[in-house]
């Protein structure tokens, strides 16, 4: 029996499988049927592509300073308009998004409400 590879060992073989399922995505569609051969292919490629970035690319737990900055961006929120937004001076914008300080469990609340953000986030849980 051949020797079979079953995982994407390096980064060339990940930069091929990347392109192949480019290539492969046109031809598959909530229509086509589970035993088609482009969906075949583009299933398990994808299956080791995953396989081979939870190991080398993984993505590390949002921090509350990364996704107030984001929000802040994505709202058009100055410090100042942030801070008048969920009630706490700038200064204290300021001392959460140096890391210096955290909200307490009432501003947490508003920082969850008022942004739309993941209480496990603003509790760092």
């Amino acid at each position: 029996m051949e020797n079979v590879k079953t995982t994407i060992e390096n980064e060339a073989q990940y930069d091929w499988a990347m392109k192949r399922i480019d290539e492969l995505l046109p031809c598959v569609n909530d229509e086509t049927p589970d035993d088609d051969p482009n969906s075949i292919e583009l299933y398990l490629l994808s299956r080791l592509v995953q396989e081979y970035e939870d190991v080398h690319y993984p993505i590390g737990t949002p921090t509350l300073v990364g996704v107030l900055k984001l929000r802040m961006y994505e709202m058009g929120l100055s410090q100042a308009a942030l801070a008048k937004k969920i009630g706490v001076s700038p200064s204290r914008i300021c001392d959460f998004l140096s890391g210096k300080a955290e909200p307490t469990l009432q501003v947490g609340r508003r920082i969850s409400t008022e942004l739309k953000i993941d209480p496990a986030i603003v509790l760092g849980v």
